[in-house]
């Protein structure tokens, strides 16, 4: 079976032979395999953006390939979502916003409305305000409008690119678990780009670590979080509770150091607590 994602020395260089050319994918091989949860973490300029652009086609590698499915032609079949993606909204209502792109593939009338409405309740939007103007929602709410938008394209993979800048934290939550959900429920395989080491620990399956165009790490949090020093030397704090932990076993506390989560920790204090 193929990968969802696979990349094969993929190198990509802006201004290719002018005085202002630059290197900014450098020989990447990776495989995301279907259904999986994958971050994508790195310093600015990096070139994370520019790797997840290349996944629906945006940018076209200088050299090497990028393979959906084992194909090298896939546009429709990657969602990807920008930064900020409510900025993007525009209809008057919430219903035809997400209509927008069905009805630009020149579907027919039911399947339209049948792929809206799964898509606008799949990111838990209520159907009371689907009549809605979008801009009258919460930072949260327009967010996964914007997503919605997208999934109704039905892309075999979703793509997104900071997806919880700017939002509060139940903005965020909210996002999170309705993204959880389509990863756990319908299998869709999902990248994310993020600068929230929590939220990296939390929900992906795998890790990747760019740097300077280059892949750096590609394992599971656990593993690529156990790399403090390496991570810091290239301006990557791991999550903060992995400091919290080193504290306490510094204290002679008896706990695994490899907790990432506030939850696993909380658990295992508790455990540790019942046990003394």
């Amino acid at each position: 079976m193929p990968f969802a994602i696979q990349t094969k020395d993929l190198t990509h260089v802006y201004n290719q032979n002018t005085s202002f050319e630059k290197k900014v994918l450098d020989n990447i091989n990776i495989k995301v395999e279907k259904g999986e949860f994958v971050g994508i973490i790195g310093h600015t300029g990096s070139g994370k953006s520019t790797l997840i652009q290349t996944f629906n086609g945006l940018i076209k590698p200088t050299e090497g390939l990028v393979l959906i499915n084992g194909e090298t032609k896939f546009r429709d079949k990657v969602g990807l979502v920008f930064q900020y993606p409510e900025h993007q909204l525009f209809e008057l209502t919430v219903y035809k916003d997400v209509e927008y792109g069905p009805t630009n593939l020149g579907l027919d009338e039911q399947e339209i409305k049948k792929r809206v409405e799964n898509s606008l309740r799949l990111v838990g939007i209520p159907e009371k305000i689907w009549q809605n103007t979008p801009f009258s929602l919460s930072g949260g709410q327009k967010r996964r409008v914007a997503i919605a938008g997208v999934l109704a394209m039905n892309p075999e993979i979703l793509v997104l690119d900071e997806p919880t800048a700017g939002l509060d934290p139940k903005g965020r939550d909210e996002l999170f678990n309705q993204l959880q959900y389509m990863h756990k429920n319908l299998g869709i395989t999902i990248v994310l780009i993020s600068h929230s080491m929590e939220d990296v620990a939390k929900y992906v399956d795998k890790v990747i670590v760019l740097e300077k165009g280059k892949v750096k790490y590609c394992n599971t949090p656990k593993e690529v979080f156990k790399n403090v020093e390496e991570l810091e030397g290239i301006g990557l704090a791991p999550p903060q509770i992995k400091y919290i932990i080193k504290e306490l076993i510094n204290n002679g506390i008896e706990i695994d150091e490899n907790i990432l989560t506030v939850e696993e920790a909380a658990v295992a204090i508790s455990h540790y607590l019942k046990n003394r």
